[in-house]
């Protein structure tokens, strides 16, 4: 039985750190362009909210396409899998390479194959896909992915994700304060088991609202009247789409994990997409509740879902991967993920569109030697 197993994981996080005192200086407006005063206490409050302290902005000189390609990098040195062995590329992203100049979206060609250009791979038959699907874009290029290797039409799949959200914000923009940038990868391969070995790719699931919901994350133009940068600007309904995380995340969870024959009980870790830690938090609590776990110690939610959000900000994309790989690589203490572990990963975004992965690390090491995250691209 083949099974779709990790064998190289990697990422990227911007060296440049941008602190909530950034912000101080700037002019936030409502919706209506109206500007807003305290800047003080809207920073105070966003902060209290969301838990994010620090987010990452790449140099000026880098583009969208350049980190996913050392993500992609570091994940291949991982896996110890020739580049010319890849079968397919698939890139998760939502904005393609944003032009310094212009500040618009560059689609062609396609980040993947832009990323297969810049990894030098001359194989013909590696195939590059773009994966445009919110935030969730990793994990639904995951499931792409194993569903290709299951169907025996590649062996090797690369995962790339990357976003620059800090070229797509609105200054102006109370919700500015969430978005940042950083890339993430993976090397899925497919490996064969006896079949009663469940290790892998072990169930997911997708859920697509596209009706009024569609709405919920769009672009647009800045809420200051006088801003003409961009007219990518990314624009956020808050609330709506906390309401709607709370009603649809933590039962889809469930029904993936009841198809796997799992309990809540089996899981080591959850792995969520980081945007908003207060909404995170909440997903758990309700996820919890749906297994009448109700009298939990906060420090079991900190044990079950580690959190980058304070550090790092909302990367759309790579926040889950990113994740993944400070785990494997032992940067992440005191998490870890042992071999036989199970974990579930899990994301929301624009569409609206949610998704989950339930994923058990073989007991047989293929990719997790710490030895092998040290060496130069």
């Amino acid at each position: 039985m083949i099974r779709s197993i990790i064998t190289g994981t990697g990422h990227y996080l911007p060296n440049k750190i941008i602190k909530s005192d950034h912000f101080f200086k700037h002019k936030f407006y409502d919706k209506n362009g109206k500007i807003l005063k305290s800047n003080e206490e809207i920073i105070e409050k966003f902060q209290k909210i969301t838990e994010i302290e620090e987010r990452r902005y790449i140099n000026k000189d880098l583009l969208n396409s350049d980190i996913a390609t050392i993500a992609a990098k570091r994940a291949l040195i991982n896996s110890k899998i020739n580049k010319e062995k890849i079968d397919y590329i698939i890139s998760a992203h939502n904005y393609g390479d944003i032009h310094p100049v212009s500040y618009q979206s560059d689609f062609m060609p396609s980040i993947a194959a832009r990323v297969k250009n810049k990894l030098q791979i001359k194989n013909k038959k590696c195939r590059p896909y773009d994966m445009i699907f919110g935030c969730p874009g990793w994990i639904e290029g995951m499931i792409l992915a194993d569903q290709l290797l299951r169907s025996k039409y590649a062996k090797n799949i690369l995962i790339t994700s990357s976003e620059t959200l800090s070229k797509v914000i609105d200054p102006h923009d109370r919700n500015a304060m969430i978005f940042s940038d950083g890339a993430g990868a993976a090397v899925l391969s497919s490996i064969e088991y006896l079949e009663n070995e469940k290790n892998g790719i072990i169930h997911y699931d997708t859920q697509c609202n596209n009706n009024d919901e569609l709405h919920y994350l769009t672009n647009g133009p800045s809420l200051n009247p006088n801003y003409k940068k961009s007219l990518v600007n990314i624009k956020m309904n808050g609330r709506r789409i906390y309401e709607y995380a709370l009603t649809e995340v933590p039962n889809m969870l469930k029904n993936i994990l009841d198809h796997a024959d799992l309990h809540l009980k089996d899981i080591k870790k959850i792995i969520i997409h980081q945007a908003n830690a207060k909404m995170d938090y909440a997903i758990l609590k309700r996820l919890l509740k749906l297994y009448n776990w109700t009298s939990l110690s906060k420090d079991f939610y900190k044990k079950i879902m580690p959190m980058t959000i304070q550090k790092f900000g909302n990367s759309s994309v790579a926040t889950v991967p990113t994740l993944l790989d400070l785990i494997i690589q032992g940067r992440m203490p005191p998490h870890e993920i042992k071999p036989g572990d199970t974990i579930l990963m899990a994301s929301l975004g624009a569409g609206m569109n949610i998704n989950g992965m339930i994923y058990r690390f073989p007991k047989k090491k293929y990719c997790y030697e710490k030895k092998n995250t040290s060496r130069k691209l």
